[in-house]
């Protein structure tokens, strides 16, 4: 779940010319954020960083930040690296110096910022969840879909991909190394809002964010999940809890709290989400995604056991990734630390001398890099917006499951 301002409404757009040449250098891209919080800050920095350690086929331009409020959005701007501001997504989608919109705010806005930029010509990167429910993310991939016969590209944001070690195990699952895959087990664990006291945020309703855990985090594990054994989850079985009910209105810049008035307001999102699954594969899955692990502050782990070896990997830990090789004999069998840094590893090659790790921003980085790429060389990015359906799918899937309290719910395919 991205974390932004998104801008107010304004008239339809027409669609701009797509950028050329200047001067012999390479053929510019214009970008256009809509969104300037926490996710527009690591985005801003992806797309400052990536040309400079990659060799890209085209050249990102910084053109214009979107945000509601002029004041803030201009201060961002400047802070940021941005060229030019807006108050009105429309607008931006508008200008003929933008190529790329980029959609960085929360999940109640995605579907509207997305269709219409596709419709406009726009390449379209969109922060995760996809949506907020199926129908929204449903209605997004049949756009992406219509767009790509035209040319014009979507991706959704699933920055854990690109770390270079989960990267890694995919392509040895890919490569056969594991064998036949027959168990993951993945946990996405935060203690961000353990705090009564800490104020309803807009992540805390549902009106904005679509669920809590489960779709804020949880949306992570299950494509990380996804990506790793290249198979999908076909049945879950959950449960989901809110522990604190209420919380104190969270104020906004303008001194005014986010329910309207002082007091408290309702948390109608999950805390905590955990389920089973199986793998249209055969293997057996557990997920657990919650911000109440006292202690924790972003754990996303991951297992996957294979009937010739097992990979694991914990991103406190994101330089690493452990491997376990089922053909050694016991006597000298066992996990043996792999250090993910050598120019052979995945986006590793282009940073630092062996040994210098990369942090959380860097996953930004490859994810800018991977989607300029793919519009240059025009092929579909991935993960696609299809991707994004899938996940929103089995989330959909896991609230009914523990709505209804059933032993297994069928996640629908088509």
């Amino acid at each position: 779940m991205a974390q932004g301002d998104e801008a107010t409404p304004g008239p339809t757009p027409t669609p701009g010319p797509a950028s050329g040449t200047a001067g012999g250098e390479r053929p510019r891209l214009g970008i256009g954020m809509v969104g300037y919080a926490f996710m527009g800050r690591v985005h801003s920095q992806a797309w400052r960083s990536a040309p400079a350690f990659f060799d890209l086929p085209v050249r990102p331009v910084m053109a214009a930040l979107c945000g509601r409020s002029a004041e803030g959005t201009a201060r961002a701007a400047g802070q940021m690296g941005w060229a030019a501001v807006e108050t009105d997504w429309r607008e931006l989608i508008a200008r003929e110096d933008v190529d790329v919109v980029d959609i960085c705010t929360p999940g109640d806005s995605h579907a509207r910022i997305a269709i219409a930029a596709l419709e406009a010509g726009k390449h379209v990167l969109c922060e995760k969840p996809l949506a907020n429910t199926v129908a929204e993310a449903e209605a997004m991939a049949d756009a992406a879909r219509a767009a790509a016969a035209r040319g014009v590209y979507a991706m959704v944001a699933f920055n854990y991909r690109r770390v270079p070690a989960i990267a890694l195990a995919a392509r040895w699952v890919a490569e056969g190394r594991l064998g036949e895959i027959r168990h993951v087990r993945a946990q996405y664990l935060q203690d961000w809002i353990v705090d009564p006291d800490f104020p309803l945020v807009w992540r805390l309703r549902r009106e904005l964010a679509g669920s809590g855990a489960l779709g804020d985090i949880g949306a992570h594990i299950i494509d990380t999940a996804q990506f790793i054994t290249g198979q999908h989850l076909t049945q879950v079985s959950a449960l989901t809890e809110t522990f604190i009910t209420r919380r104190p209105l969270a104020e906004t810049s303008a001194g005014l709290s986010a329910g309207g008035g002082a007091g408290t307001g309702e948390v109608d999102v999950d805390d905590a989400a955990l389920f089973i699954g199986r793998f249209s594969g055969g293997a057996l899955a557990s997920f657990e995604a919650t911000r109440f692990a006292t202690g924790r502050k972003n754990a996303l782990r991951i297992e996957v056991n294979g009937s010739a070896a097992s990979v694991a990997f914990d991103f406190e830990a994101m330089n690493e990734l452990w491997f376990h090789d089922h053909a050694l004999p016991a006597e000298e069998a066992g996990f043996r630390r792999v250090l993910v840094t050598e120019p052979g590893h995945p986006y590793a090659g282009a940073w630092w001398p062996p040994g210098h790790g990369l942090g959380y921003e860097h996953t930004f980085t490859h994810e800018v890099k991977d989607f300029v790429q793919a519009i240059a060389s025009g092929t579909a990015p991935s993960p696609s917006f299809d991707d994004g359906l899938r996940v929103q799918r089995v989330l959909a899937a896991v609230e009914r499951s523990a709505a209804d309290q059933s032993r297994l719910t069928a996640v629908r395919q088509t």
